[in-house]
């Protein structure tokens, strides 16, 4: 089983294990964060959660029974009624629907905690397995994004519509 929290300070040490443990993985797909987001980790995630706490985004991680981080996913708040998706998901949860049930769950909980109307999230091309969670998940391709914020790599923003009251 596996359960979608908020960002929580006593989570700092699991996610920073999940970071170590799956950066070669995520390196794949995105930038690797580089050797001083690991060396500034704390400094970093007490800032995540102050932004939390402020209102700038709502992050949250899919934590397993035995409390380890199998991915997270956060919501930037772009304007009004409007968040930024980014997400992933630890390698050996990879490919078993994980991604999507969890992006879902967090779209229903973007409607009904954080009134977002509409989710956006961009991926590079070449995340075949990004693309096919977003699309599964109901988002739709709107158009290029800027390889700027994908690496330098080409690629799509997609998005998601949600209803008021929280219903998908």
């Amino acid at each position: 089983m596996s359960e979608l929290q908020p960002l929580r300070s006593e989570h700092a040490q699991s996610v920073l294990a999940f970071e170590v443990a799956n950066r070669a993985y995520f390196a794949g797909f995105v930038s690797d964060r580089g050797e001083d987001y690991f060396q500034r980790f704390t400094e970093q995630y007490n800032a995540l959660l102050a932004d939390q706490a402020s209102g700038i985004g709502a992050y949250y991680l899919l934590v397993a029974d035995d409390g380890s981080v199998m991915g997270r996913f956060n919501l930037a708040f772009a304007a009004e009624g409007v968040a930024v998706l980014g997400y992933r998901v630890a390698e050996n949860f990879a490919g078993r629907g994980v991604a999507t049930a969890a992006v879902r769950d967090l779209c229903q909980v973007a409607a009904e905690q954080h009134d977002v109307r509409t989710v956006r999230a961009a991926t590079a091309h070449v995340n075949i397995a990004s693309q096919r969670v977003l699309l599964k998940a109901g988002f739709v391709p709107v158009g290029p994004a800027d390889p700027a914020g994908l690496g330098g790599k080409a690629g799509t923003w997609y998005q998601r519509r949600l209803a008021a009251g929280g219903e998908l």
